[in-house]
C-alpha cells in the first residue's frame, strides 16, 4: 500500500497497477511497469519494474503515465478462457509466486500465474493461460498434491495443451519433477518445471529469465518433463534438465540447479528463439500414459557412522525403504567382524524377507551404484538391496520406488521395474562430460 500523497498522485494522473510509466527521482530517470506497494517499508517509494525484470524503488519527484496497461489484465478475478493450443501455466506457489515481506526479510507465496503475467508482458508472446492449483512451498508438497497435479496435467493435456508449464518451489522441485516423469508416460507435449531463487521483488530475482524461458521450451519438440532453470549466474540463458536427472546444488545461487551423471537436455534462450539439444531428447510421442497410482509409505534414509540396528529394525511399518549410502552404495556391515561394528545388514535383510523393498541411492553427487566392488556390496546384494548398477539420484530413486510400489507389492516385479528404464532415470552408460 502506497502513501496517501503516492496514492492520490496515482489517483490523479489515472495510473494503476501495472501501467508503463516515467518516474523522475534524485538518482535519475526510470521507465517501467507499477508494481503493487507491500505494507510494509518505505510507503513513499514507488515500485517499479524496468525491461530487465529487475524491480526497484524510486523516491518520487514526478510521474508521468506512458501507457495503459491492457484492459483483460485489469480483469484479474475473471476466469480465463482456455484454447486449444495454449501453453498452459499451472501454478504451485513457491518463490518464483512469493513476494518478500519486508518485516522479516521470508518469502512467502502470493502472487498469481495472472499476477505474473500482468508483471511480464512479454508472455504476450505466447498463447496460454494459467490456473493456481495451490499456494505453497515447496517443502509441503506431498503426495496429495503430486497427484492432483499429475491430473490435472493429464487434463490440460486431453483438453488441447501444446505444452504445460508448473511453477513450483525449488526445494522439492526434483522430487515432484521426478514423480511426474513415471506417472505421465509418453508424453505427447512438453511439461516443464519452473522455479525461482528470489522472489519478483528482489533486485536480483531471475524469475522473468526462468518463467520466459520454461514457457519457449514448452513450445519446442520435447515429450517428457523437464525443469528449465538458469544455466549461469547471469542472465544469459537457461538449462532445460530431465525431471529424473536433475539436483539443487546450492542453497541461494540462481545457477543452482544442474544435472547429474548427464548432461542438460537443451540450452534455452527466448531472446533468440534458441533452443540447443545437449543430450538426446525423448521427442513429443503420445498417446499419454497415465500411473497415477503411487504409494506414499517409503522412507529415505541417510547413512551415518554410528546408524543404530534397532534403527533400521523400526522402519518395518514403511512398504519400502531407500538408503542413500556412501561411496558405491554402502552402509555400515561389520564385513570383517570387528566387535566395535554395529551392523545394520541384518535387519535390512530382515526386512527385505518380510517383503519390504530396500533401494541403494549415493551420497555423492555423481557416479553409479556399484554393490560388487567390496564385502559390504556384497553382502547388502545378498540380503537383497536393490539398486546395483543405477545411476539415479535420491530424488528420483525415491520417486520411483513410490510410483513403483503405487503399481505393485510383488517384490520380484518391484526389482524388475526398479531396474528397468522407463524415463532416463537410468543410462546404460557412464558419460566422462556430465552437466
Amino acid at each position: 500500500m502506497y502513501s496517501q500523497r503516492i496514492s492520490k498522485e496515482l489517483k490523479d494522473r489515472n495510473i494503476g497497477i501495472g501501467d508503463r510509466i516515467r518516474v523522475t527521482g534524485p538518482n535519475g530517470t526510470f521507465e517501467g511497469l507499477l508494481m503493487p506497494r507491500p505494507d510494509y517499508g518505505d510507503q513513499d517509494l514507488l515500485i517499479i519494474k524496468l525491461d530487465s525484470g529487475y524491480n526497484v524503488g524510486v523516491k518520487v519527484s514526478s510521474i508521468e503515465l506512458l501507457s495503459k496497461a491492457p484492459a483483460r489484465e485489469k480483469k484479474q478475478e475473471t476466469p480465463e478462457k482456455p484454447s486449444k493450443g495454449d501453453i498452459v501455466i499451472l501454478g504451485c506457489g513457491g518463490t518464483i509466486a512469493s513476494k518478500l515481506e519486508y518485516t522479516t526479510g521470508a518469502v512467502y507465496p502470493s502472487i498469481t500465474p495472472r499476477e505474473l503475467r500482468i508483471s511480464f508482458p512479454a508472455l504476450g508472446h505466447w498463447p496460454i493461460h494459467s490456473r493456481q492449483l495451490f499456494t505453497l512451498l515447496s517443502e509441503d508438497m506431498n503426495t496429495h498434491h503430486w497427484k492432483v497435479l499429475a491430473e490435472e496435467v493429464e487434463k490440460e493435456i486431453g483438453n488441447g495443451a501444446a505444452g504445460v508449464v508448473i511453477m513450483h518451489g525449488t526445494d522439492t522441485m526434483t522430487y515432484t519433477s521426478a514423480i511426474l516423469s513415471f506417472m505421465l508416460q509418453h508424453l505427447p507435449v512438453p511439461v516443464v518445471f519452473v522455479g525461482a531463487q528470489r522472489s519478483s521483488d528482489r533486485p536480483s530475482s531471475e524469475n522473468q529469465m526462468n518463467l520466459l524461458n520454461s514457457v519457449f521450451a514448452a513450445t519446442q519438440d520435447v515429450g517428457e518433463v523437464g525443469v528449465c532453470m538458469h544455466a549461469s549466474s547471469s542472465d544469459d540463458y537457461c538449462h532445460l534438465h530431465r525431471g529424473t536427472r536433475v539436483r539443487k546444488m546450492h542453497t541461494s545461487r540462481r545457477d543452482a540447479f544442474r544435472s547429474i551423471n548427464s548432461l542438460p537436455l537443451a540450452s534455452v534462450d527466448y531472446r533468440s528463439k534458441t533452443f540447443k539439444p545437449l543430450s538426446e531428447i525423448r521427442p513429443r510421442k503420445g498417446p499419454l500414459e497415465a500411473h497415477n497410482k503411487i504409494n506414499d509409505n517409503v522412507a529415505l534414509i541417510y547413512s551415518h557412522p554410528n546408524i543404530k540396528p534397532e534403527f533400521v529394525k523400526k522402519l518395518d511399518s514403511y512398504d519400502g525403504v531407500v538408503f542413500i549410502g556412501t561411496g558405491l552404495g554402502h552402509v555400515p556391515t561389520g564385513a570383517f567382524d570387528d566387535k566395535h561394528i554395529k551392523s545394520i545388514c541384518k535387519p535390512i535383510g530382515e526386512l527385505v524377507d518380510s517383503g519390504i523393498p530396500v533401494v541403494m541411492s549415493s551420497q555423492c553427487i555423481e557416479g553409479r551404484i556399484c554393490m560388487r566392488v567390496y564385502t559390504t556390496g556384497r553382502l547388502l546384494m545378498e540380503a537383497g538391496v536393490i539398486g546395483d548398477g543405477a545411476d539415479w539420484t535420491p530424488e528420483t530413486a525415491y520417486a520411483k520406488l513410490c510410483w513403483v510400489l503405487g503399481q505393485t507389492k510383488d517384490m520380484k516385479k518391484v526389482r524388475e521395474m526398479m531396474m528397468k528404464d522407463y524415463v532416463g532415470e537410468i543410462s546404460h552408460r557412464s558419460a566422462v562430460e556430465t552437466g
